[in-house]
């Protein structure tokens, strides 16, 4: 069996974003928001957080790149990329 690959977006309680990696996106949301996923996440000011956006790749590293590219881009243009692909929050 294929294992499906997501690099995700979540926006945080703060209205800052934070990108990430799983295999799946429902049981990761719940991570988060449960205080138990990335260090970044656990901060109360930022939860709940709302997965507004999640990409599927074919490969660990596909997503995995495409989430540290993310990483590096700046709010503006993170805010462009998600406008670009029609994320939940931008609609």
């Amino acid at each position: 069996m294929e294992t499906d690959h997501y690099f995700y977006v979540l926006l945080c309680k703060d209205d800052t974003f934070y990108g990430g990696y799983t295999t799946d996106p429902k049981r990761r949301l719940k991570e988060h928001n449960s205080g138990t996923g990335a260090k970044y996440t656990r901060l109360p000011s930022r939860l709940p957080a709302e997965m507004i956006h999640v990409e599927k790749f074919n490969s660990r590293s596909e997503a995995t790149k495409a989430e540290y590219a993310f990483k590096k881009l700046t709010r503006k243009h993170k805010i462009a990329y998600l406008k670009e692909r029609e994320a939940k929050w931008c609609q």
